[in-house]
């Protein structure tokens, strides 16, 4: 069984996982990176270059949550000097496997790992403002024997992609949960 730190080591790094993006996601994920910055004051930075985490990312280029945090969690370790790399999910369910959420694979999952390559801490596959959004409008989705719960679905998925890349409060969420796990984890 393969370590994290064997994936970190095989892994792809966020920038060239972005560049080799398929999906109609693409688009997205680069409009959100281009669009987010971090305050070069905030209190996160330091405390990241100060402890050199490597950040280990299970991710796939159709989710769309990856499409909004990937862009985030890069810009964090670029304006901390970190090392981040991609494996993808479905390649080797293994690794996803030890960290499910709810009993499901869901992702992005980002694991923290120190010099030694042990995981100090995980963040995802979502911030808790949004996982409240998505709750709340997939109740309003028809039950899934109802002919038009797979239209309903698809179109509920595109509003959540419009308002992922259009609106920056959804970013705000991401990178606030991000720095406070993080914060919680290196102190």
């Amino acid at each position: 069984m393969k370590t994290e730190q064997q994936y970190f080591e095989q892994g792809i790094s966020m920038k060239e996982y972005m560049e080799q993006m398929k999906t109609n996601l693409k688009e997205g994920s680069f409009e959100i990176y281009h669009n987010f910055n971090i305050d070069e004051n905030d209190e996160l930075i330091p405390l990241l270059k100060e402890k050199k985490p490597h950040i280990l990312t299970i991710t796939e280029d159709w989710c769309g949550d990856a499409m909004l945090n990937n862009p985030i969690m890069r810009k964090i370790a670029e304006a901390a000097g970190l090392d981040i790399r991609c494996v993808f999910r479905d390649e080797d369910t293994d690794l996803i496997d030890r960290y499910l959420t709810n009993g499901g694979r869901a992702i992005p999952i980002y694991l923290f790992l120190n010099e030694e390559g042990q995981v100090i801490g995980k963040w995802g596959p979502r911030a808790p403002e949004l996982q409240q959004l998505v709750v709340e409008e997939r109740a309003k989705l028809p039950t899934k024997d109802d002919p038009t719960f797979e239209e309903k679905q698809k179109e509920l998925y595109t509003t959540l992609k419009e308002k992922f890349v259009k609106d920056p409060q959804c970013a705000k969420w991401v990178y606030e949960d991000m720095k406070k796990v993080i914060m919680e984890m290196l102190s």
